[in-house]
């Protein structure tokens, strides 16, 4: 048996299924929370798939693997760091469900590699992806600006 890494993190959102999951997939809405960041897919299973950086380098490529109604499985893999890259590609799973008036949303990142770099990379940046798409979904406004990070 392989030994894998493996980053989950969950968040409840006052917002619709569908409301969230547009803004998980929608470029625009994307750089509001995503650090000028957006990836660009049709979403589809067996779509091609890549995250843009502000700057326009390609950061990461891959092949959506599952879309809705309730998960986006997406087969991620870097391009700009070549220690993480190395590493092969991972696996990222969003999982949507309805919780009264929000939807929960379980983020799990994983690689069959034992203590990886990749996922310790990802591991500093959803929480602060997570946090401003909440924040902005709710409020209007995110947490952390492009500065602050």
């Amino acid at each position: 048996m392989k030994d894998n890494s493996t980053f989950v993190y969950v968040t409840y959102i006052r917002t619709s299924a569908d409301t969230l999951w547009s803004a998980l997939t929608s470029p625009d809405f994307q750089r509001r929370y995503w650090f000028d960041t957006h990836c660009e897919s049709d979403w589809q299973a067996g779509s091609s798939w890549r995250m843009v950086l502000p700057d326009g380098r390609v950061a990461d490529t891959g092949e959506i693997v599952e879309t809705p109604p309730k998960r986006l499985v997406i087969r991620w893999q870097n391009e700009f760091r070549p220690e993480l890259k190395v590493e092969g590609p991972s696996l990222c799973v969003m999982e949507i469900e309805p919780a009264g008036d929000a939807s929960k949303l379980t983020i799990t990142h994983s690689i069959d590699r034992a203590d990886s770099n990749f996922i310790r990379a990802v591991s500093g940046g959803w929480p602060r992806i997570l946090s401003n798409l909440k924040s902005l979904l709710e409020t209007g406004h995110v947490v952390l600006a492009t500065k602050d990070i």
